[in-house]
């Protein structure tokens, strides 16, 4: 019976939490490290605590209601959390359990203070720490005080913050359950924390540690400044020593007092530089024996550390593995994707095996390296000149990571990494036809596809899909789809470069691209308006879409009057754009033409805020604009010197512009157009698994790789553990934030605008699109969620493709991510609205409903009062 329910420290390790918790379980792995010193303990199990869970089936009854509580109900989960705490604490412990504890107790020696730390089978997890969710005892002596503790700990399971971040978490408050250590009691001369990677940068070279004197709970709750040290290479590179006024010691009868310091020594440093450097290489270990960075706790007692907690830091962003030692410098392609939430793995792998460039994951994201791009002078040049015009952002970070002396080695031009970046594409004429060619040509390729999927399953199909991987990649490599790309966006970079030198005009180009040909994108926005007057005439067809909620609703339309035209707008609609939705290079996420209710909010805004004919009129008057601009730039450049030459090139770059700068949205309506077919062949497949036992469910495909499901394909079997590891990890994912550079040393780089030109209070980004416009400003992270009103201002983190019909209905956009000629920016210009992006924290520093001015041609947002 002790066996169940006592556990020594020293023979639990890492592979035990459903036993000893998320702290047991890394204090067991610590006590095995060849010189860490853990203090002597041992663990009461999670079988303890179930037994006592179960002498109060009341608290069942509570579960129930909490679960059922709102996170932000902060009322409700106080009183109900302090009502399951009062429970648990008010349980006589039975004796047998008693007896094992303090036997286990008597071993340290039964008088001996201990520490009574808390240790939730959810905590100190590889991907969610839970820091702080539950509560620690210092100095506790005598076994009753014991047992009285560790009732505590197992009722703070329930405090009111453990309670909400599992609620906001979306973990179930019955699989928790909750150990507790009890260890002899370290009286230290100092204590403190060590990072074994830079908390802040993320750089995994540099360890931080902070120190003061007495216990540590002096720096954990806030009572004192620490003494910071910085250690890098085996050195302290920088440290900044506290005024250290308080410290927190031990009582002889039990317990904790704040004592003051002498002033004498309030200035000097809790720790000498080498005892630094000793505690990092110690830490190393410990990183080492886990196989992650670290955040540990320590005591120095005569000049010896003692380890006391080790948990994994889970904010850092991973860095992509390699099987070299080399410095590397890696961009992110959600960024430039404008998809900076995690793709599933089977996304992932798609795309990598479909892009035009190796690609490497963490995160559940992914980054180019561009190391050799960076190390040759002529290469790096054109780099830094593309990624500067899409993004200053991504220019500035890799300008910071140049500075680093060293960390990118020098090549000569001639050496490897590819021709150089952002070189001069071979000129094309401005004729229509070619645009008109390339599209067809994707047309015939994607028929073709379509065609030949149907008769492939089985292995067969993924050694059919690895062909259409080319297929997929020479269609999109071909040399003049790149030049029809290259001629939009370098005529545009060239019209607003050359009219502001002539004629001091910022982003002339803007309105010069106005209802610009053969734009995908922007048709689907106006092809919905069109849907919209379709439903318009019909108030029972409206009526209806207002209460949809299931997805099967199209089937249900031809019942109501003036359905059946409706549906068959809405049909046709998604015949042409229902491969499309919100992250679509995740080939796994859902599409509209599988969950058509998507488009139903942002079909009803139009229905409200439009006219019948809105989308022609609004083509036409982009066109007259655009028109109109021409003919006035054209007029202002033959009035000056040398005018005729200078308007004659201007024409031909307008003539550019618009033959070309549309076809720069059909590439990725083309990819989107493959995957929703590859996707299709796929689910057949993964309906086939699931019909054979293999799989419990369709969905689960999305998190394998495409040659690990190829190979479930082929065994008929699949790793259920492995499924469950993956969606466990892709959770964790949502809570990083992926940087825009990252360095292998684990550092992220968010880079900086360098301007000087922003009024005081605005908020900085990039102009993409000219105009200023004031108005609401409406919040929105998921398009489902859209309720726009004419006029209203979009703030959102990204736009990809398929915010683009909500952009007809705005007057202005504001966005987290973004460049130059990203697509939320590309169709801004489309439409003719204001739009400012790559505003750092916009969701989170505008509030929805506030009112704000957007300055797109000086690249700025103003909150107004």
């Amino acid at each position: 019976m002790i066996e169940q329910y006592v556990w020594d420290l020293h023979r639990i390790d890492q592979t035990q939490i459903a036993v000893v918790g998320g702290k047991g379980a890394h204090l067991g792995g610590l006590s095995r490290i060849e010189g860490i010193r853990v203090p002597a303990g041992f663990c009461v199990t999670t079988d303890a605590f179930r037994r006592i869970m179960a002498e109060a089936p009341s608290i069942n009854d509570r579960l129930d209601q909490l679960s059922h509580l709102n996170p932000d109900d902060r009322e409700a989960i106080r009183t109900l959390s302090a009502e399951i705490r009062r429970t648990i604490e008010g349980i006589a412990i039975p004796g047998d359990l008693a007896a094992a504890i303090t036997g286990a107790l008597a071993r340290l020696g039964e008088h001996t203070a201990c520490a009574v730390r808390s240790s939730a089978t959810a905590e100190d997890l590889p991907t969610a720490s839970f820091a702080g969710q539950q509560d620690t005892y210092l100095n506790v002596v005598g076994p009753a005080a014991i047992l009285q503790h560790i009732s505590r700990c197992w009722a703070s399971l329930f405090t009111e913050r453990a309670v909400t971040y599992r609620q906001r978490n979306g973990i179930d408050h019955r699989t928790v359950h909750m150990a507790v250590v009890v260890q002899q009691m370290v009286f230290p001369d100092a204590a403190g924390i060590l990072f074994t990677a830079d908390p802040v940068t993320g750089n995994r070279k540099v360890a931080t540690v902070d120190a003061g004197f007495g216990l540590g709970e002096a720096l954990v709750s806030g009572l004192v400044n620490p003494d910071v040290f910085t250690v890098r290479h085996g050195e302290v590179v920088a440290k900044a020593i506290a005024s250290k006024q308080l410290a927190v010691h031990a009582l002889p009868a039990g317990g904790t007092q704040e004592v003051a310091i002498d002033s004498q020594r309030q200035e000097q440093p809790a720790l000498t530089d080498a005892q630094v450097v000793r505690l990092v290489q110690l830490g190393r270990r410990i990183e080492a024996h886990f196989g992650r960075p670290q955040d540990i706790e320590w005591c120095l007692v005569d000049d010896d550390f003692r380890i006391v907690q080790s948990r994994p830091i889970t904010t850092l962003f991973p860095v992509p593995e390699t099987d070299d030692r080399e410095n590397h410098v890696y961009v992110s392609v959600g960024h430039q994707q404008m998809m900076t939430d995690p793709l599933k793995p089977l996304g992932l792998s798609v795309w990598q095996l479909t892009a035009m460039a190796p690609m490497h994951t963490a995160g559940g994201r992914l980054f180019v390296d561009v190391t050799r791009r960076l190390a040759s002078p002529a290469s790096r040049a054109g780099l830094l000149e593309v990624m500067g015009r899409g993004d200053p952002l991504v220019r500035d970070a890799l300008e910071t990571v140049l500075d680093r002396d060293g960390f990118v080695p020098s090549l000569p031009d001639a050496g490897p990494g590819g021709p150089p970046a952002g070189g001069a594409s071979a000129p094309v004429e401005a004729d229509p036809a070619i645009v008109t060619e390339l599209i067809e040509r994707s047309r015939r390729s994607i028929a073709a596809l379509e065609r030949d999927i149907r008769t492939k399953s089985g292995p067969q199909l993924f050694d059919f899909l690895l062909e259409a991987f080319e297929e997929h990649k020479r269609v999109l490599g071909d040399p003049l789809n790149f030049q029809a790309i290259m001629a939009g966006m370098e005529a545009t970079w060239w019209l607003n470069d050359k009219l502001q030198e002539w004629l001091g005009e910022k982003n002339a180009a803007d309105t010069l691209t106005l209802s610009a040909p053969d734009n995908v994108t922007s048709e689907m926005g106006l092809a919905l308006l069109d849907v919209a007057d379709v439903v318009r005439a019909q108030p029972e067809v409206v009526a209806f879409l207002q209460g949809v909620e299931d997805e099967g609703f199209l089937e249900e339309l031809p019942k109501i009057p003036g359905g059946t035209e409706a549906r068959d707008a809405i049909e046709a609609y998604l015949d042409r754009y229902g491969m499309r939705c919100v992250g679509e290079i995740d080939i796994t996420r859902p599409r509209w033409r599988e969950r058509p209710t998507t488009v139903v909010p942002v079909l009803l805004d139009n229905v409200r805020n439009f006219e019948p004919g809105a989308a022609e009129r609004r083509f036409e008057q982009g066109r007259r604009k655009a028109q109109a601009k021409e003919e006035e730039v054209l007029s202002r450049l033959r009035a000056l010197p040398d005018g005729d030459r200078r308007a004659d090139e201007t024409k031909r770059m307008i003539d550019q512009v618009r033959a070309f700068v549309g076809y720069r949205e059909y590439p990725k309506y083309g990819i989107v157009s493959r995957y929703f077919v590859y996707k299709q062949a796929l689910l057949e497949e993964a309906e086939r698994l699931v019909q054979a036992d293999v799989l419990p469910e369709k969905e689960d495909i999305f998190y394998l790789t495409f040659q690990e499901l190829h190979d479930v394909v082929r065994s008929r079997r699949a790793d259920d553990r492995l499924i469950r590891q993956r969606k466990d990890a892709f959770r964790s994912y949502h809570a990083l934030t992926p940087p825009r550079v990252l360095t292998s040393d684990g550092e992220a780089l968010a880079g900086a605008y360098r301007r000087d030109d922003v009024p005081a209070g605005a908020l900085t980004g990039l102009p993409v699109s000219a105009g200023t416009v004031e108005g609401r400003a409406r919040v929105i992270l998921d398009i489902a969620e859209a309720d726009l009103e004419a006029g209203d201002i979009l703030v959102t983190t990204f736009t990809d493709p398929s915010w683009s019909p909500l952009f007809v209905g705005i007057a202005g956009l504001v966005t987290e991510v973004g460049g130059l000629m990203t697509h939320g920016a590309v169709i801004a210009r489309e439409y003719g609205l204001p739009a400012v992006v790559g505003v750092g924290r916009a969701t989170r520093l505008i509030r929805d409903g506030q009112r704000i001015r957007v300055h797109g041609t000086d690249g700025y947002v103003e909150i107004l009062p």
